[in-house]
């Protein structure tokens, strides 16, 4: 026999006893159930879920950047396929997606990056209606200062609303200074429209002069003296939907839209400026919105929810401000216990907060002022929307919530009607409806700041 042959026989035992080991990796790989991106300005996350807990390991690659994510026990499917088109081209951290077979029992993903990310890599246990989860974060390499770009958003507004305003003014300029057109002769109404003669001992002196040019305010009474900043909080997002309604309304969806109006109709006085805690369908942890909220120096905390109950019967809006002990009623506990929940369904990995002992600490140091302006608040908030609908507490209900434990802004939590009942439900879903509540928001937060002014500014924390 020769030396080729023997070449090829000894290769062909090597497969022979490689075969097995590569007949049993198919039945052990997990199976990937679905493969979910989550684009927004602040991060985007990638999340793949499969029916068994997966390996992973991660490095990063420059010139260009690029995540290489490599998952043991798992074999390229079609399922997995589906994540090279979920990218889309406006997502603010990935380019593209490639997945391949780097082994047999490992998958390669590589993310080509627009810009240099800090990613988070965790896994999740079941819960809710997922299975295990993979998650990749990647979080902007420097975090902007969100005050900064407050004021830069405020000056930008500014600048348009003046630009507005000249325009106007040049166009009226115009037409007065516009020598009007004179009919023709052949014109039956000539004689009507022919300038009128010089104006006589009788004419009064008003007519001769046309009316002023309205014009821009003195310069002192356009500048802010003290500009008033809220936070606006859409509750869950992205990965947790909250309540879903009888006819598959998210709670998500529809907070984010009352949100997003609020900010509009709140942005229009030029002393207030909004801050979202997102403004797209991403999750945020719970400790995270309260830190957004301080990195702003927000003067108010304002949580926007859609409750849910197991019967569809209930229904009416509520208003939470924090406890600084027991819960002021079983079903104000029973709120907080479900919406404290959120973490555990959106997700969140263990490094995610900076400094999280530290912020933990804050975050037990809500104090009784605190929680006195946070039920004022809720107060008049409370007497507003329940003009719009119905109530479900005629008094605010006080809990443990997380989510307003920022122990230096008052903070309450709205829960704008219960969307597991029909009739209400509906009425979320309509925008009229949701313009209704958010007039009913802004007068709550005006008549509160006319009660209660906000004191000078403190110094931002990070």
């Amino acid at each position: 026999m020769s030396r080729r042959q023997l070449l090829r026989n000894a290769g062909s035992l090597v497969l022979l006893l490689q075969a097995p080991q590569l007949l049993r990796a198919a039945p052990n790989a997990a199976s990937i159930v679905a493969v979910r991106v989550w684009p927004a300005a602040d991060y985007t996350r990638v999340t793949l879920e499969s029916d068994r807990p997966l390996d992973a390991k991660h490095f990063m690659v420059d010139k260009p950047d690029r995540l290489v994510i490599d998952i043991e026990g798992l074999e390229l499917s079609p399922g997995l396929r589906e994540l090279v088109k979920k990218v889309r081209a406006d997502d603010p951290y990935i380019s593209g997606v490639r997945v391949g077979q780097n082994t047999p029992t490992v998958v390669r993903i590589v993310l080509d990056l627009k810009q240099v990310a800090a990613p988070q890599i965790f896994t999740l246990k079941p819960v809710a209606p997922y299975q295990h989860r993979l998650v990749f974060d990647l979080h902007p390499a420097e975090e902007p200062d969100p005050l900064l770009a407050l004021v830069r958003e405020k000056e930008q507004a500014e600048a348009k609303a003046a630009a507005a305003v000249n325009d106007a003014l040049d166009e009226l300029v115009r037409k007065i200074e516009r020598p009007p057109e004179l009919p023709r002769k052949s014109d039956p109404a000539a004689s009507a429209l022919r300038p009128a003669p010089p104006p006589g001992p009788s004419t009064p002196a008003s007519a001769m002069t046309p009316a002023p040019a309205p014009s821009l305010p003195p310069p002192s009474q356009r500048q802010l003296d003290r500009l008033i900043v809220i936070a606006l909080d859409p509750g869950h997002g992205g990965e947790d939907p909250g309540a879903v309604g009888p006819s598959g309304l998210k709670e998500k969806d529809v907070v984010l839209a009352v949100a997003l109006k609020l900010r509009d109709k709140l942005n229009a006085n030029r002393n207030i400026r909004v801050m979202l805690t997102r403004d797209a369908d991403f999750f945020v942890p719970l400790q995270d919105r309260v830190r957004k909220a301080r990195r702003v120096q927000a003067d108010l905390f304002v949580s926007i929810h859609a409750d849910a109950f197991f019967t569809p019967q209930a229904r009416g809006a509520s208003v939470f401000a924090l406890s600084d002990g027991a819960a002021s009623s079983n079903a104000a506990r029973w709120m907080a216990d479900k919406e404290n929940a959120s973490d555990q369904v959106g997700g969140i990995s263990n490094v995610k907060v900076k400094d999280a002992a530290v912020l933990k600490t804050l975050l037990d140091m809500s104090t009784s002022a605190q929680i006195k302006d946070s039920l004022r608040l809720g107060g008049e908030v409370l007497g507003q929307i329940g003009q719009v609908g119905r109530l479900h507490k005629k008094q605010v209900e006080q809990a443990g919530f997380v989510v307003l434990k920022a122990p230096d802004i008052p903070s309450i939590l709205v829960e704008t009607a219960f969307i597991s009942n029909p009739e209400e439900e509906a009425k979320l879903r309509d925008p009229a409806y949701q313009q209704k509540l958010v007039e009913a928001l802004a007068t709550g937060i005006a008549r509160y700041f006319a009660k209660n002014p906000p004191l000078a500014r403190h110094r931002a924390l990070s």
